[in-house]
């Protein structure tokens, strides 16, 4: 997929990018422990159609350097100048995991340069059930990942076994995620500063906490679709109640089939028919 680096505060953003350039827009935004490269097969959908970017989100993969923390609010604004610096028109923007909380922040502070959101497979810190989430035993890694210096100790070089675990346990069918996919995200986290930016995305959920809870002024009425994979544990109107409850007013959910947590590797074509209806709706 064909791609450049953008310079956006400092910092060398790796996009790619795909599609009519006047075409309306999707600008695709990964999770840990995953790059851009996640979006790839839909993105070659999507692009007989819109235009799409998918950056590699600071210091992953083929962007170097990271912010000073890991905090949503800042990467909302890092991808804001992305999407700024692309020329992109109001997109549609989505995210999944880690990404689905930026989405979040864009929704809170800067709305008015979307046309829609969609948020995937993810719990938004201080947003209902994120309580009962970070309390489940099962969501062990959320603490680890929060633990100052360890977790580098820890997983450098081993990035491949670490990631395999989450890939096997949180996928419908870990086949789904080939392994050409798995080397290339292990790849993506190899330097140091990548694995701690991506360690840093945990460190800052408090603060994420914190800046999601403030009130916001008036309701969210942008449309908003909340997605998760058919195998993926709780239920979708748990969370849209809780995004409801956050202000988002106009927010639909859906379930992608046959998938897991890693819908975009799991299973692109029905990701893609998902948004390319939404896409349309917004239009």
């Amino acid at each position: 997929m064909p791609g450049r680096s953008i310079q956006v505060e400092g910092l060398m953003i790796a996009v790619r990018e795909a599609g009519p350039m006047a075409a309306p827009a999707f600008l695709l935004l990964h999770g840990w422990p995953q790059s851009s490269h996640a979006f790839e097969p839909a993105m070659e959908r999507l692009s007989q159609k819109y235009h799409v970017i998918a950056p590699d989100l600071p210091g992953i993969g083929g962007s170097f350097g990271a912010p000073k923390a890991g905090d949503k609010k800042t990467l909302a604004r890092l991808m804001k100048s992305v999407a700024d610096a692309f020329m992109l028109d109001r997109p549609v923007i989505v995210g999944h995991d880690v990404g689905g909380q930026v989405v979040f922040s864009m929704l809170r502070n800067h709305r008015d340069a979307l046309a829609g959101a969609v948020i995937m497979d993810v719990a938004i810190p201080g947003i209902s059930p994120w309580e009962e989430v970070v309390r489940n035993p099962q969501i062990w890694h959320f603490a680890f990942h929060a633990v100052p210096r360890l977790p580098e100790e820890l997983v450098t070089g081993h990035e491949r076994a670490y990631f395999d675990f989450f890939f096997d346990a949180l996928s419908k069918d870990g086949s789904a995620i080939s392994s050409e996919a798995r080397d290339i995200y292990a790849e993506a986290y190899s330097r140091p500063e990548s694995l701690k930016a991506g360690f840093d995305w945990y460190r800052a959920f408090a603060v994420d906490a914190r800046e999601n809870t403030m009130t916001p002024k008036t309701g969210i009425d942008l449309p908003v679709l909340y997605l998760r994979g058919s195998a993926e544990p709780g239920a979708v109107e748990d969370y849209l109640e809780g995004l409801r409850s956050a202000g988002l007013t106009n927010i639909e959910g859906g379930i992608i089939p046959d998938s897991g947590h890693f819908a975009a590797d799991e299973n692109p074509g029905a990701l893609v028919e998902r948004l390319v209806r939404f896409r349309e709706e917004v239009r």
